[in-house]
């Protein structure tokens, strides 16, 4: 593993009282809040962590967020 590997980012997000996304981190420009959660709910495993008051993040290696960017922009 390479140190790049290595370097976790923190996507962070924030629900509105009624569940949907307000705002989320590392969104690519174009993608809603909503469908780039929901994509990095169905591509990772075990990376969300739920946190109190309406928040919660995505723990993820910096490639794979920077793979997980471009991937959504292209099918966009």
């Amino acid at each position: 593993m390479t140190t790049t590997e290595k370097i976790e980012s923190l996507i962070h997000v924030r629900f509105a009282p009624n569940g949907t996304v307000m705002e989320i981190g590392e969104r690519p420009q174009g993608v809603e809040a909503q469908t780039w959660f929901n994509y990095l709910s169905n591509q990772t495993s075990n990376s969300y962590q739920a946190l109190a008051g309406g928040r919660g993040m995505f723990r993820l290696p910096r490639p794979q967020v920077d793979e997980l960017k471009a991937a959504i922009s292209s099918a966009g």
